[in-house]
């Protein structure tokens, strides 16, 4: 009789982090939560702009889902939000199928990513191969770079293609609309993100020559404190002012967008049906699997940089779910984990969930009170930000020739190839080749690892011994002993040493089978000696051990 399913507890972390909560770990928490919601307020425009959606898609998506994922998700720390990861993937959902139904696959994907919590389903995610994983990562990563040329040469292209090569070849006959203010503040941008960190630090040459230049006002409380402020608002406020006043002639999120809506976003059914929701299978599987890898990722980063309890993967995915599943009736954009708010929020001394809840009630304070100046920001700074986040992204170290050499060919041939497809055809395609590359490559090298010997030739005995896993890749390796036996003598024992065969499936089984009748055949005897427990099992339910002792003879 079997047993019957058993389904994943719906237990937030957050029920568990609130006992012995006191003042000082929510003092740290609010700190922690103002800061990372500030810094999501950049990042959720850009990642909207650049997924072909509204900005304030993006900024909705981190205030709903960033706080349904922090109040019932099973991390004490993830921030979840709108993802760069998800850039390529709802630009060209949006592209081939529209808005509408964009927020239709979100909502199922939230669906799929909820039940896949409550099955238990959370460690599946754990058996994606490494090399997959930073093959469209990086794909990703590049897909991002590559989409944000537009914005940050300030070219006048009307709509964008969503596949890489009609992107470069529109960007290619459109480089006489190049527009110089664009290009200076978006390097201007990228200058400021790479050497913000290192301002005032006595450790790098950067801040070693910011506190000569800046004299005694750098070792004052001010300059200490605003060097902590982040790096993409202050980005994002300077250049945004110094546009403003120089009047510079670049796209803005007015002149595109007509600015931000200052107010709560309405609750809005998209029109669904069921003929609808067949066409939309493979962005919908697309948006659950890439939600689940990131944000379960992100968790187990989390949890290496906080030192707190591990997170509970079922739960995550549920909360997950449950964000997506509502996001889209507030217009809102697929959500997941995010690496670098969450690495924020650890950073800046969250303790619980407390603090990405803070973080998204300081945003939507943010956007409340600021959503009118919104409108004033160029094109080119989001973009800016966009190429850090991308080039913060990759892991570009990994395919570098001296690193390639460390791997072994299978992966090399994993990466590569999950890099290449990502990039040249979509995520779904790379991610689908890779695991059956993955799975092709596994089970090609356990039957390089399965071996049969000959241990000795005494006749009327012939005893081999098996070793390692006889399956489905490996069972061929039988036919030379089928072929031994049927040259051997008449009446030949042959005895099988089974002590290092640790596991055996239905088609091993079968090729013992013809092994058993080719000597039976020959008048001779199977003998198979020290089965292990798997073996013996397999042997036994199958029905083959009785087979063996009805042959033996007496």
């Amino acid at each position: 009789m079997t047993s019957p399913l058993k389904l994943a507890a719906f237990r937030p972390r957050l029920i568990d982090a609130l006992a012995g909560y006191d003042r000082s770990r929510f003092l740290k928490d609010v700190g922690a939560g103002a800061t990372v919601g500030i810094v999501a307020l950049p990042l959720a425009m850009a990642f909207a702009i650049a997924s072909g959606l509204k900005p304030e898609a993006g900024i909705w998506t981190a205030i709903i889902a960033g706080f349904l994922i922090a109040s019932l998700g099973g991390s004490a720390v993830q921030i979840g939000g709108p993802a760069g990861a998800f850039i390529v993937i709802v630009y060209g959902i949006v592209e081939r199928y529209g808005v509408a139904n964009l927020l239709i696959s979100t909502a199922c994907a939230g669906l799929l990513l909820f039940l896949m919590g409550l099955l238990r389903l959370g460690t599946l995610v754990r058996y994606v191969p490494v090399s997959i994983v930073i093959g469209f990562t990086n794909g990703i990563a590049a897909l991002i770079l590559i989409s944000q040329i537009k914005d940050w040469l300030g070219l006048s292209i009307e709509k964008m293609p969503a596949d890489m090569f009609s992107q470069l070849h529109t960007l290619a006959t459109h480089l006489d609309t190049f527009n110089p203010y664009a290009f200076g503040l978006g390097l201007a941008c990228l200058v400021g993100l790479f050497a913000w960190p290192h301002l005032l630090r006595e450790k790098t040459r950067v801040g070693q020559t910011v506190r000569i230049v800046l004299g005694r006002f750098a070792n004052t409380a001010a300059a200490q404190a605003g060097s902590r402020v982040p790096g993409p608002i202050v980005a994002l406020v300077t250049l945004t002012l110094v546009s403003w006043g120089f009047d510079l002639q670049v796209e803005t999120i007015g002149t595109r967008f007509g600015g931000i809506p200052q107010g709560l976003p309405a609750f809005a059914l998209p029109d669904f049906s069921w003929e609808t929701v067949k066409q939309l299978v493979t962005p919908t599987l697309t948006i659950a699997a890439l939600g689940a890898i990131e944000s379960l990722l992100c968790a187990r980063v989390a949890d290496q940089v906080s030192g707190l309890p591990r997170h509970d993967p079922n739960q995550e995915l549920m909360a997950q779910g449950i964000a997506n599943a509502v996001a889209p009736f507030f217009g809102g954009m697929p959500a997941t984990g995010t690496i670098a708010r969450t690495v924020t929020n650890v950073r800046a001394g969250a303790t619980s969930p407390i603090a990405g809840i803070v973080h998204a009630i300081t945003l939507m304070a943010v956007v409340l009170v600021a959503a009118p100046l919104a409108q004033h920001v160029p094109l080119a700074v989001l973009a800016g930000i966009l190429v850090s986040v991308g080039w913060n992204m990759g892991e570009w170290r990994e395919f570098s020739p001296a690193m390639l050499r460390r791997f072994s060919r299978h992966y090399r041939l994993l990466m590569l190839g999950t890099f290449f497809l990502t990039v040249v055809f979509d995520l779904t395609v790379a991610v689908q080749a890779g695991i059956v590359l993955a799975c092709a490559l596994f089970v090609r090298r356990m039957s390089q690892l399965f071996s049969v010997e000959l241990v000795a030739l005494e006749p009327p005995v012939l005893t081999y011994r098996l070793q390692g896993a006889l399956f489905f890749g490996a069972a061929a390796k039988l036919d030379p002993v089928v072929a031994a036996v049927e040259r051997a003598p008449r009446g030949m024992t042959v005895v099988l040493d089974a002590m290092q065969l640790f596991s055996i499936d239905a088609t091993g089984m079968d090729a013992l089978r013809q092994l058993h009748k080719a000597v039976r055949e020959r008048g001779g005897v199977l003998r198979v000696e020290s089965l292990q427990a798997q073996p013996r099992e397999a042997f036994e339910r199958s029905g083959f051990a009785a087979e063996m002792a009805a042959a033996a003879p007496g």
